[in-house]
């Protein structure tokens, strides 16, 4: 292992440095496009693996550009034209007026998943529902089952949510293989968190949720006039790794992001709690972590260092393509 290094906003290597500093405050079309060009690669896999074709994508991005503009860039008072909206994006005037007057399609989110994860991320971070090691402890399914004094898995949602019943998210969270239901009549988490070990669905919902919201946390922090301080958006990276070393620091993140997850929660709890009395613009955040580990391209070694070529080898190639008489 040779090297490890995070990457603080806005950082770029000498190589990737245009020739002129860039000017503060000025749109920067041909480093966005560079990065754009790298963004692309797991989208477009994405697509490929699950049948997205091009059209299709067009259309959603022609869609997502006219709603952004009309949205964030309209005129004070005024708002955004047809016209104005075609020359900030490029998408034709009739594509833009034919996207405006289309009407909104319903929401595809699924409605229980927010509050089951609201749930699991309150039973691993309130002290009532932890053992002394801080592991989430086992609940009895509803009050009549516990003991005296004992919280139960009913109270656990009633204190996250009143409007979807305690059943209808533990049968939720079986078939998401986030928890078991035992025989004594108590619900054990299985994981240190909301982990889905099954539901297609409920897994395009979080990509949708967490990479986006990734994303545009270093949009904000890219945006020529960017309102407010930078946002948090940085990682590290190691390089030179062997498959056993990789996985050995997967694991060890996994255990450093399961104990921030439960103090960071623990603080959210109160920040909660705090803000309930607040009759001022209400905010929502993001914390999250990834992993990634993928085969290290191997470098081409410099001319030099490359065995040479056999005496007669280009000679005998030369030949080869030579038409037959």
């Amino acid at each position: 292992m040779r090297k490890k290094a995070a990457n603080p906003v806005n950082k770029r290597s000498p190589a990737a440095a245009p020739a002129q500093p860039p000017v503060a405050g000025l749109p920067e079309p041909a480093l966005a496009a560079q990065a754009m060009a790298r963004v692309l690669q797991p989208l477009a896999r994405l697509m490929i693996d699950h049948g997205l074709q091009l059209p299709s994508m067009v259309e959603l991005l022609k869609n997502e550009l006219v709603q952004q503009a009309a949205a964030a860039y309209g005129l004070a008072d005024k708002g955004s034209s047809d016209s104005r909206i075609a020359l900030l994006t490029g998408v034709h005037r009739k594509d833009v007026k034919r996207l405006r007057e289309a009407p909104v399609s319903p929401s595809t989110a699924v409605p229980l998943v927010p509050v089951a994860a609201s749930v699991v991320a309150r039973w691993i971070s309130e002290p009532r529902f932890l053992n002394a090691d801080q592991t989430a402890r086992p609940l009895a399914r509803t009050p009549r089952r516990s003991g005296v004094g004992e919280p139960d898995f009913t109270t656990l949602v009633a204190e996250v949510s009143r409007d979807v019943g305690a059943r209808a998210v533990l049968d939720e969270l079986v078939r998401l293989g986030v928890v078991e239901l035992r025989e004594d009549g108590y619900v054990a988490l299985k994981t240190s968190g909301f982990v889905p070990h099954e539901g297609l669905e409920e897994s395009f919902h979080f990509l949708a949720a967490n990479v986006s919201e990734h994303l545009a946390t270093a949009v904000h922090n890219l945006a020529p006039d960017r309102q407010g301080p930078l946002m948090l958006e940085q990682s590290a990276f190691s390089q030179d790794l062997s498959a056993e070393q990789a996985g050995q620091l997967q694991q060890q993140a996994r255990r450093l992001w399961a104990s921030s997850l439960r103090q960071f929660l623990q603080t959210a709890t109160v920040a909660e709690q705090r803000s309930q009395a607040d009759a001022g613009p209400k905010h929502r955040i993001r914390f999250g972590v990834y992993f990634h580990d993928a085969l290290q391209a191997t470098p081409e070694p410099p001319p030099e260092l490359r065995p040479a070529a056999k005496p007669g080898a280009k000679k005998r190639r030369q030949d080869k393509r030579k038409p037959a008489p």
